[in-house]
């Protein structure tokens, strides 16, 4: 997996059989299913696991040792999110706690009354920490993403739980998204962007990364820097078996440059990387 494509992969026996787990026999159950069928995908998986043994060892300049028991690590953190984001969904949370750091942030941008930008990325629980944010700061959350799952997959969710406690803003061709996020900010709402995976073909800044030079997609921060909106950089990573940590950076005020607010969230980017390097979900040659 030299590129990332853009599509998000998974089977639908697999999502019908960790809803069925989870409603009958629970979370410890579904976990403890995890490790079986994530330690089968680390050692069938040979793309991914290639991809990050070559991150943490080239990158983090970890071990070989371990490089490996990263890898290993990062496939049931990364099920354990998948599982965590359909109990949250089937209303099977009330096991899981968060902290927030900084969280006055968030809620000095939602006082201002101009919405609120939040660029994020692959890496933790992107959609977990929505539905954490749910309701607390405040009552909608957008979420601006590719919509390219398998529809049947989709379809399947949400049925079985009725779907997402957020809004999703697809990108589109003919740009509809950006009236849609400017309806958004105007009504006082956040919306959240990955800003960390470049889909091959589309405009991009290059900057450098944890001490090589990376491709990282140009919209999330031209976005950010045209809109009279504050932005943020929000991160929420798995500390516990149920709980999570959530943060927020200082709010950028005022119109920057695309480039100053990408250089701003690669730095914050490399902080949470070496933090949780077992929680970096992106499983295709980052540098290439």
């Amino acid at each position: 997996m030299s590129r990332w494509d853009g599509k998000t992969k998974g089977s639908l026996t697999g999502y019908k059989i960790f809803l069925f787990f989870i409603n009958s026999l629970g979370l410890n159950f579904a976990y403890y299913l995890l490790r079986v069928v994530t330690f089968y995908y680390y050692l069938f998986a040979s793309r991914p696991r290639k991809a990050l043994l070559e991150f943490y060892q080239n990158s983090l300049h970890t071990s070989r040792a371990a490089a490996k028991k990263l890898v290993r690590t990062n496939f049931y953190i990364f099920g354990q999110t998948l599982v965590d984001r359909a109990a949250f969904l089937l209303g099977k949370d009330e096991k899981f706690t968060h902290t927030f750091e900084n969280e006055q942030y968030l809620i000095d941008i939602r006082d201002q009354g101009k919405g609120g930008i939040l660029l994020s990325a692959h890496l933790g629980n992107w959609e977990t920490a929505g539905n954490l944010l749910k309701g607390r700061i405040t009552p909608t959350i957008n979420i601006v993403m590719l919509d390219a799952e398998v529809e049947n997959i989709k379809k399947y969710m949400d049925l079985s739980t009725g779907g997402s406690r957020f809004k999703v803003i697809p990108i589109k061709n003919d740009l509809s998204h950006i009236i849609s996020i400017r309806n958004a900010l105007v009504s006082n709402e956040f919306v959240a962007i990955h800003a960390d995976r470049y889909l091959e073909g589309s405009k991009f800044i290059e900057l450098d990364f944890l001490g090589k030079k990376a491709k990282f997609p140009h919209g999330p921060f031209v976005i950010a820097s045209k809109f009279d909106a504050p932005v943020t950089f929000v991160f929420a990573a798995k500390d516990g078996e149920y709980s999570y940590h959530l943060s927020a950076t200082p709010p950028i005020a005022g119109k920057a440059k695309p480039e100053e607010i990408a250089k701003l969230y690669v730095a914050e980017l490399e902080k949470k990387v070496r933090e949780y390097p077992e929680q970096w979900f992106n499983y295709y040659n980052f540098f290439n």
